[in-house]
């Protein structure tokens, strides 16, 4: 069977030149939409994510704002900051480096930002409102799963996908988002009985279940699409995703790889819900 390899690197390039160009369409209405990442702490996985982020917003012609704080930082001061940029006109997007020291409160801190800059999609707000098929901002990584799917033409409606991983930030919104373009969804976790017995219907099958090329040949049945969410090292510390590529790959009709598949593709649209939320703003004022 022909593989074909899905190539999040040059996908998540067309579209930030999409955003690039309505980016400077504001700048001439007078807005350049803002991003604000607030980190806390020393994690070095946070720090080069933020870095990423950074770098691509500012190459889009976005304002960036980091917020860098120690991670002695209290519960009310991490709050104080965030309520100081739900205030600030300058600023469309906020989004809270996970995960958090252990004496902060995520849920607390998620409940803070205002709907309306969260592009990282997590207030509940957000997530109701994609529940139920109305205008928000989506979770970045399905999100960019979906534009994945949408630009190599893969078909969705009335195909079988099965998700592997049921997190509130990947699996369960990933699952509403493709139910909502006609797919069969089918969620599969850390407790599924029998799970080659599931995985094996998959017309799409997505796997995001943080578990270093557990999904082997075994998993995928010939023709499927499979994207892999995974971020891992193997036992050679080289990145791997929860997909076992070489032996899935040529069962497959398109894959993706890690890295250059679906990481990429998050932080893009991070970029276009900011983007999102700078037109809105500018909408609002217009009224």
């Amino acid at each position: 069977m022909s593989e074909k390899i899905i190539d999040g690197v040059a996908i998540g390039k067309e579209i930030r030149e999409e955003i690039k160009a309505r980016v400077s369409a504001l700048k001439e209405r007078g807005c350049t939409p803002g991003l604000a990442v607030i980190l806390v702490g020393e994690n070095q996985a946070s720090h080069t994510y933020v870095r990423n982020k950074q770098k691509s917003s500012t190459e889009v012609g976005m304002k960036s704002e980091l917020v860098n704080l120690p991670a002695s930082v209290t519960e009310d001061e991490l709050l104080s900051h965030i309520n100081k940029l739900n205030n600030d006109d300058s600023i469309h997007g906020i989004l809270v480096q996970l995960p958090l020291p252990d004496h902060i409160d995520e849920n607390r801190i998620i409940l803070a930002i205002d709907p309306k800059k969260d592009v990282d999609g997590f207030h509940p707000i957000n997530v109701g409102k994609m529940m139920i098929g109305q205008r928000s901002f989506l979770s970045c990584t399905p999100y960019g799963i979906i534009k994945l799917l949408e630009r190599t033409n893969t078909p969705i409606k009335g195909k079988h996908a099965v998700i592997v991983g049921r997190s509130n930030i990947v699996g369960k919104p990933m699952g509403q988002l493709l139910l909502q373009r006609d797919a069969t969804v089918t969620y599969c976790h850390s407790q599924t009985v029998d799970l080659p017995s599931y995985t094996k219907q998959a017309d799409i099958l997505i796997v995001a279940i943080g578990r270093t090329k557990f999904i082997g040949e075994e998993h995928v049945k010939d023709g499927a699409v499979v994207i892999d969410v995974g971020m891992n090292r193997d036992e050679n510390g080289k990145l791997c995703g929860d997909v076992d590529f070489e032996a899935v790959k040529n069962k497959t009709t398109a894959i993706t790889p890690v890295p250059g598949g679906v990481g990429p593709m998050t932080i893009t649209m991070l970029l276009k819900n900011t983007l999102q939320s700078a037109e809105e703003a500018v909408a609002e004022s217009d009224k």
